[in-house]
C-alpha cells in the first residue's frame, strides 16, 4: 500500500485531487488542517491536507502528461531519491526533492543537480532579510550559542560596512554572560546596555538610535522573570525575534524548545553547532513542520568567520554534508583580522 498527500484549501478540493489520482476507491488515512507553503503560510494562512492509499501503483496526471513511460519517469525518480537516502536525507524529503526534477533530469543527475534540487525544495526555509529591525532579539535554552551568535553579527557588520550595533544583555542571572557580552562590545567598540528588568530594557529600546542585538537569559519562559521580559519584547512592533537551537539537539527534545518559546514569539531561527552535527538533517524535520525561516547558520567558536546567512544554497549545502558547496561561510578579511588581533589582546 502506498501513501500520498492532497492539499487543497477546502476538504472538498482535497479529496477531488485524491480520486482523480488515485480513484474512487481510495483509503482516507487522515485529513489535517497545515500550514500553507510559502509566503502565505509565513502570515498564518491555512490548507487542508488529505493523506490516502490505495492498493495499485499512482501515476499523476503531472507523469501521464510528460509524454513518456510512468514506469521509467517512476524509476528514475526512486534512483534520485535513493541517492538522497543514501546520503542521510529524510525519506519523505528525498521523495519529494526527487519528484520536484524535471523529468529529462532525473537520469544522470549530478551532484549539483541534486544539490540545486535540494535548495529549490528548501527555499522557503531560508528567511530573506536584508537589513536589521530595530531590536533584534535572541532566545533560547542555555549553551545554544546566543551571546556568541551576537557578537559574530556585530563583528561582521562592523568589518563589512564599518557600522556599530548597540549590544544589549538582557540577562540578569548569569554574571559570566554579561562579562562576555562586555568583552565582545569592548574590542568592537560597541555601546553595551545592561537590563535587568522589563523597564530598563524598554526604557533602553526606546533610547536606541541603532539596530540593537538583545542577548537573553537561556532560562525558560515559564520563569516569571523570563516570561515578563519576554512578553515585553513581543508586544513591541519593532522586534524581530531568533529562536537560537543547536544543530545537535534531538528532534523530540527541539520540538519542546519551540513549545516553550512559543509565548516569545519567534519569527526567525538561528541553527548553531552544525560543526558539531556535520548537518542540518537532524533539525531539518522539525524546522520545516514548524515553517519558521532560518535566518543564520553558525559552524563553530570563530568569531567573526563561523556564522553565515541561511540562503537556499548555504540550507542545501549543510543538508546535504558538504558546506563547502554552499553560499560560503564568512571569510576574515583584512578587518577581521585586525578584529580578531584585538581580541587576541583584550
Amino acid at each position: 500500500m502506498q501513501l500520498q498527500r492532497y492539499q487543497g484549501e477546502t476538504v472538498q478540493e482535497a479529496l477531488r485531487a485524491v480520486r482523480e489520482d488515485l480513484g474512487p476507491h481510495a483509503l482516507v488515512i487522515s485529513t489535517r488542517v497545515v500550514r500553507a507553503p510559502g509566503l502565505r503560510g509565513w502570515c498564518g494562512a491555512r490548507i487542508v491536507e488529505v493523506t490516502a492509499a490505495a492498493n495499485r501503483p499512482m501515476v499523476s496526471e503531472a507523469r501521464r502528461q510528460d509524454g513518456l513511460a510512468g514506469g521509467r519517469i517512476g524509476d528514475a525518480a526512486r534512483a534520485i531519491a535513493a541517492r538522497l537516502e543514501a546520503a542521510g536525507l529524510d525519506p519523505e524529503l528525498a521523495r519529494e526533492i526527487a519528484e520536484a526534477q524535471p523529468a529529462r533530469n532525473r537520469r544522470g543527475a549530478t551532484p549539483e543537480d541534486l544539490r540545486r534540487a535540494i535548495a529549490d525544495t528548501l527555499a522557503p526555509l531560508a528567511a530573506d532579510d536584508r537589513e536589521y529591525a530595530p531590536v533584534e532579539v535572541f532566545i533560547g535554552p542555555p549553551g545554544a550559542g546566543k551571546t556568541t551568535t551576537i557578537a559574530k553579527i556585530a563583528a561582521q557588520e562592523r568589518a563589512r560596512r564599518g557600522d556599530t550595533l548597540g549590544l544589549v544583555a538582557a540577562d540578569g542571572f548569569r554574571v559570566g554572560a554579561v562579562e562576555q557580552l562586555r568583552l565582545y562590545a569592548d574590542i568592537l567598540g560597541a555601546p553595551l546596555t545592561v537590563a535587568r528588568t522589563p523597564y530598563e530594557l524598554d526604557a533602553a529600546l526606546d533610547r536606541a538610535r541603532r539596530p540593537l542585538l538583545i542577548d537573553t537569559a537561556g532560562r525558560s519562559p515559564s520563569d516569571e522573570a523570563s516570561r515578563n521580559m519576554l512578553r515585553m519584547l513581543a508586544a513591541r512592533s519593532d522586534v524581530r525575534s531568533h529562536l537560537v537551537v543547536a544543530a545537535t539537539t534531538p528532534p523530540d527534545l527541539a520540538r519542546r524548545v519551540f513549545d516553550r518559546f512559543e509565548e516569545a514569539r519567534p519569527s526567525r531561527v538561528v541553527v548553531t553547532k552544525l560543526d558539531e552535527a556535520e548537518s542540518l538533517r537532524l533539525l531539518l524535520p522539525v524546522l520545516r513542520d514548524r515553517g519558521l525561516p532560518v535566518s543564520y547558520l553558525a559552524s563553530g567558536q570563530n568569531v567573526p568567520e563561523d556564522l553565515e546567512r541561511a540562503t537556499p544554497p548555504a540550507i542545501a549545502a549543510w543538508v546535504s554534508g558538504d558546506p563547502s558547496t554552499g553560499s560560503g561561510s564568512y571569510r576574515a578579511s583584512r578587518n577581521d583580522r585586525m578584529w580578531k588581533r584585538g581580541a587576541a589582546c583584550a
